[in-house]
């Protein structure tokens, strides 16, 4: 099978995961081009990525032909940009968040019909590991699932990670209770996006908590800093509780039969370390006897979040050939719908009741 053409919209520091794949993986995705707007940045782009610039999106589309576009504009540009794109006729991943608050979704569905091939890339449930969790909760071993307390992402995506542990569907209408605070404390500062730190020195951590109880007496707890993304001493939490095992951060546990308790750890497989020379790459990760994950793009030399979004390419690629798709732009907003109402709990201190309609 050819090749995977997809053209990129931005060259920001989210489109450069979108080359490094590329280039990692040719005998997979083809970068068809890239557009910038920026004459100067735009000839550089294409000195540094070895890839067509284009000045518009329509001129990428007639000159390239490409299978999607990839939107990887900024939030502010997000919306507008999808509008736009929604006319050309080509299917749409867009990367950033669809809309930043209530009034942005409402606008936002109004502007594009349902009509519209737009999916959207929400890498988390592809990370590895959170895949081999969803992995152990589909073969049941965990029964049905009733509490997902989620400490690994930010916003839209900590609320769809929620779901999907707890396996709420995206349906045409949902209720959810939430209660809401925020909790400021003193932190070391440490790496951000673009720059190491200097000296030591203390910042603020705004961490948000959310309890989300949705139908069906199941339960989502959302729990996130910010600087936990690059922290060296923040990391993600998970807990995931059903009615016959549990899954804590990597360890599982669950019962074979009534009176035969299995714990077991979800282990990372990884080629390269020691003396093994098959390169270095992850294989996979393992639990027991157990694969719960395997690696798609061995042996390329991809991060977690790369192996996620290879993963959003691969089914966006399946979406733009026969139609399946796996983040619609009605779940993202959903999903985002749910995250303003948690910032609105937040400023109010009240209990909201959360009506969802598509």
């Amino acid at each position: 099978m050819r090749p995977i053409r997809f053209g990129l919209i931005g060259a920001g520091w989210r489109a450069q995961f979108y080359s490094r794949i590329a280039s990692s993986l040719p005998e997979r995705f083809q970068l068809a081009g890239v557009v910038v707007r920026d004459e100067l940045k735009r000839r550089g782009i294409e000195r540094s990525w070895n890839v067509k610039g284009y000045e518009t999106a329509e001129e990428l589309i007639e000159a390239a032909n490409p299978d999607f576009i990839v939107s990887a504009v900024s939030k502010s540009a997000a919306a507008d940009m999808l509008v736009r794109l929604a006319g050309l006729g080509v299917p749409l991943l867009a990367e950033t968040p669809p809309a930043a608050d209530t009034a942005g979704i409402c606008a936002l569905r109004e502007k594009i019909g349902p009509q519209a091939r737009i999916q959207v890339a929400e890498q988390y449930p592809f990370q590895p590991l959170h895949a081999a969790r969803l992995e152990a909760i589909r073969l049941g071993l965990l029964g049905e699932i009733t509490q997902a307390q989620v400490s690994a992402a930010h916003g839209y995506h900590g609320i769809g990670l929620i779901r999907a542990y707890v396996g709420i569907p995206a349906g045409n209408r949902m209720e959810v209770s939430i209660t809401a605070s925020r909790f400021i404390s003193p932190i070391v500062e440490g790496p951000h996006r673009d720059r190491m730190p200097t000296e030591a020195g203390l910042t603020d951590s705004v961490q948000d908590m959310a309890w989300l109880q949705f139908g069906g007496g199941k339960l989502g707890v959302f729990d996130f800093a910010r600087d936990q993304y690059f922290s060296r001493i923040r990391g993600e939490r998970i807990l995931i509780r059903g009615e016959k095992g549990e899954i804590v951060n990597n360890g599982l546990r669950y019962l074979a039969d009534y009176d035969t308790p299995i714990e077991t750890e979800c282990k990372r497989m990884s080629a390269g370390a020691g003396g093994n020379l098959e390169g270095h790459y992850l294989k996979g990760i393992i639990a027991g006897e157990r694969w719960l994950y395997r690696n798609p793009f061995a042996p390329a030399r991809l991060s977690d979040e790369e192996i996620a979004i290879a993963e959003c390419l691969e089914k966006m690629g399946d979406y733009a050939r026969n139609g399946v798709g796996f983040y619609s732009l009605q779940e993202a907003l959903l999903d985002v719908y749910l995250a303003c109402q948690i910032e609105e709990a937040i400023r109010t201190g009240r209990t909201l009741q959360a009506v969802w309609e598509c």
